[in-house]
């Protein structure tokens, strides 16, 4: 279930894209621009996440205008926007809503630990685990920025909780897959010709 305190939320099971969340990476040559991102993909059925996102925004709003005065914009600009008009092209964004996220600091990235386990949550600090395509629960703060006269609402991304795989949206695929047909032979007591 979803939560929203003040402009903190937490989603219901989202899916993760363009997962840049073990290095950071920069837009510029600037290493002071260097930044962990996800965007989130969460499906339009999803309307409890929706409404608590567009929630969380206009209580960042509410305080952008208390932090910047009457000039902040009644409908700032936010990351949160519709798959289906901004990626048409995209199957991955179809039926979606998506919401960039960043965060200069590293967030923690977790997943639930076995049962009987002294621990509740394992720390993942792989790409294997965590990737772009796979599902999680993601843990953002809302707030208003104005950088240079442009005024918005960005999304802080704090912390990720993977729930479970789904198809890699990268454009490699996995080596199993690369070699199938040399991977499918029969145990008739024959080596593959490749070995050979």
């Amino acid at each position: 279930m979803a939560k929203l305190t003040g402009t903190k939320l937490i989603t219901n099971e989202v899916r993760a894209s363009y997962a840049q969340v073990f290095e950071p990476a920069s837009m510029t040559d600037r290493d002071s621009d260097a930044k962990y991102s996800i965007s989130l993909l969460i499906p339009k059925e999803d309307t409890e996440t929706i409404e608590l996102i567009e929630e969380g925004i206009e209580a960042a709003r509410k305080g952008g205008v208390e932090k910047f005065g009457k000039k902040f914009p009644l409908k700032p600009k936010t990351t949160f926007r519709d798959g289906d008009e901004e990626r048409p092209d995209d199957p991955a964004y179809a039926g979606h809503m998506f919401l960039n996220c960043s965060s200069k600091t590293k967030p923690g990235v977790v997943k639930k630990a076995p049962a009987g386990s002294p621990v509740k949550t394992i720390e993942i600090t792989s790409e294997d685990e965590f990737y772009s395509g796979c599902y999680c629960k993601a843990a953002i703060n809302f707030y208003a920025y104005n950088f240079n006269g442009s005024m918005g609402i960005a999304a802080g991304l704090n912390n990720l909780l993977f729930t479970r795989d789904g198809e890699r949206f990268a454009g490699k695929d996995a080596a199993e897959n690369d070699f199938a047909e040399e991977l499918d032979f029969e145990d008739d007591g024959d080596e593959p010709d490749f070995l050979s």
